[in-house]
C-alpha cells in the first residue's frame, strides 16, 4: 500500500522536524518546506495528500497557502496548527478552505489522529470546507457583534477542536452548542448535554464515565456515561466551571487521551467526541482563584466564544420577541409593547424576554399583547428615578434581585417567578454576590 504524503509547512526548524517525525511515527511519509513559495512549488512538482501548515509564517503566508490549495485544481485538503490567542487567523483560514484546526500545545497523537481523521473524511467525500450556508439553523440574530460571533462559530464547527462559550445566564449559550453541532460533520451523531451544576460531585462523575456492575452499592448492570453515549458526536458541559478540582483531571485525561475509564473499570475505552463547554463565569477567574485547573481552561478555551448580553443587543429584542410569538401565534406586539420591551434591562436575558412574553400571551385581549400585559404582571414594584439615577445597569440589577426576595420573605422560588429569570440563573447570581462580598441579607430556602 502507497503511504499517504503529508507535506509540513513550518519556518521554524525544530518544530518542523518535530511534527514531521510524528508523522513519520504514524505511518506517513513526509516532506518539508519552511516558506509559502517552497510550499507551493512542492505541491506544484508531485503529489501531495495533505498540508500540515504553521499558520505563524510571516506576513501572513500560511493564509495564503490556504486560499492558494482551496483554489487549486485538485483541492488538497489542511490542517492548520495555531498557537493560542491567535484565533482570528485560524478562523479566517478555515473560511478559506482549511478542514481543521489544531491548537498548541498538541501532543504527536493529537497530530496523526487530526491528520487521519481528515484524510478519512476526504476519502468519504466529506471534505468540504468549514463554511456551510444553512440558513434555517442560525441563530436568530440581527445584532453585528452576535453575527459575527455566530460566522466564527460556523468557521470552527467542522473542526473537532474544544469550544468554550461564555455569557451570562439565559444569553443563548445552549442553543449556540446545538448550533456549532449541527453546523458540523457530527450534526447526524448524539448531541448530549450535562449540566455540570445540577449534581452533586460523585453523582455527576457516574453521569458522564459511566460504571462497572459492583462500583457501587446495589449497581447491578454496566451503566455508560454521557462521554461514551455522545460517541462520534458532541458533549456540552454545561457550566463546567462548577466541576470540582478531581474531577476536573478526569476530563483533562479524555481531553488528552481521548479514552474514558468508567468507574470500578480495569481498562479504557475510546472515545471520540467533540467537547463543547459553558460557563456564566469567566474561567480564567476561576483559575486565578485556584477552583479550575489552568491545564484543562487551556484545552477547553482552544476557541473561546463570548455570547453578550441582551442588553448589549437590544436590536435583538424585537427579532427575538417575533421568534417567541410565532410559536404563540396569533399573536402581535402593539407599539407600546414593543417599546417597553426595548427598555428593559433584562437580567435574565433571552429566558427572561420568552417568559415575559408567554407571562403576558396569558392575559392580552384581541390578539394583541399591549405595554399594560407585560409590565404590570412583570415588574416589582418601581423605585422612584431619583433613587436610580446614577447606578450602573449592574447595580440596578443587584438591587432588583435583593428587593424583591424581600419582598418575597426570601423565598428564590417565588423570586425567580416574579424576575421572570430561572431558579439556576438567580442562583448564579447570588452565588457572584457572594463571591464579590455583596450578599446583604440572608438567602432563604428554595420553596
Amino acid at each position: 500500500m502507497t503511504m499517504r504524503r503529508i507535506l509540513v509547512v513550518d519556518a521554524e526548524p525544530a518544530r518542523s522536524a518535530a511534527l514531521g517525525a510524528a508523522l513519520e511515527r504514524g505511518g506517513f511519509a513526509v516532506v518539508l518546506a519552511a516558506t509559502a513559495e517552497s510550499a507551493l512549488a512542492r505541491v506544484a512538482a508531485g503529489p501531495v495528500d495533505l498540508v500540515v501548515l504553521d499558520l505563524a509564517l510571516p506576513d501572513r503566508a500560511g493564509l495564503e497557502i490556504v486560499r492558494a490549495l482551496a483554489r487549486a485544481e485538485r483541492a488538497i485538503p489542511t490542517v492548520v496548527v495555531t498557537p493560542p490567542g491567535t484565533i482570528e487567523d485560524a478562523v479566517a483560514a478555515l473560511h478559506l478552505g482549511a478542514c481543521d484546526l489544531l491548537v498548541q500545545p498538541h501532543s504527536p497523537a493529537d497530530l496523526v489522529r487530526v491528520v487521519e481523521q481528515t484524510l478519512d473524511r476526504r476519502a468519504d467525500g466529506d471534505a468540504e470546507p468549514a463554511v456551510q450556508s444553512a440558513e434555517p439553523r442560525r441563530l436568530v440574530t440581527v445584532d453585528p457583534a452576535m453575527r459575527r460571533l455566530v460566522e466564527t462559530a460556523d468557521a470552527v464547527a467542522a473542526s473537532r477542536v474544544p469550544v468554550l462559550i461564555e455569557g451570562e445566564s439565559g444569553t443563548g449559550k445552549e442553543l449556540l452548542a446545538r448550533h456549532l453541532h449541527l453546523q458540523s460533520a457530527r450534526s447526524d451523531r448524539p448531541f448530549v448535554a450535562v449540566h455540570c451544576a445540577a449534581l452533586p460531585r460523585d453523582l455527576l462523575e457516574r453521569e458522564l464515565f459511566g460504571c462497572e456492575p459492583g462500583a457501587f452499592a446495589g449497581v447491578l448492570t454496566r451503566t455508560l456515561g454521557k462521554l461514551e453515549l455522545a460517541h462520534g458526536g458532541t458533549l456540552l458541559l454545561d457550566e463546567v466551571g462548577e466541576t470540582d478540582l478531581r474531577l476536573q483531571a478526569k476530563l483533562l485525561q479524555v481531553l488528552v487521551m481521548h479514552e474514558v475509564e468508567r468507574i470500578g473499570a480495569v481498562e479504557s475505552v475510546p472515545v471520540d467526541v467533540r467537547i463543547v463547554a459553558t460557563t456564566t463565569r469567566r474561567l480564567r477567574d476561576l483559575v486565578d482563584a485556584r477552583r479550575f485547573r489552568a491545564d484543562l481552561c487551556e484545552r477547553l478555551s482552544a476557541v473561546s466564544l463570548l455570547v453578550p448580553s441582551l442588553r448589549d443587543r437590544r436590536g435583538d429584542v424585537g427579532v427575538l420577541a417575533a421568534r417567541v410569538l410565532e410559536r404563540l401565534a396569533p399573536l402581535t406586539l402593539d407599539a407600546g409593547a414593543r417599546a417597553w420591551l426595548e427598555r428593559q434591562p433584562w437580567p435574565g436575558n433571552v429566558r427572561e424576554l420568552e417568559h415575559a412574553l408567554e407571562r403576558a400571551a396569558l392575559v392580552a385581549r384581541g390578539g394583541i399583547i399591549t405595554a399594560a400585559d407585560l409590565g404590570d404582571r412583570h415588574t416589582p414594584p418601581r423605585v422612584g428615578f431619583g433613587g436610580l439615577a446614577g447606578l450602573t445597569v449592574r447595580e440596578m440589577e443587584r438591587r432588583l434581585i435583593f428587593d424583591t426576595l424581600e419582598q418575597t420573605r426570601n423565598n428564590r422560588t417565588q423570586a425567580a417567578k416574579l424576575l421572570g429569570i430561572s431558579i439556576r440563573t438567580l442562583r448564579n447570581k447570588l452565588a457572584e454576590y457572594r463571591s464579590r462580598a455583596e450578599v446583604d441579607l440572608a438567602i432563604g430556602p428554595e420553596n
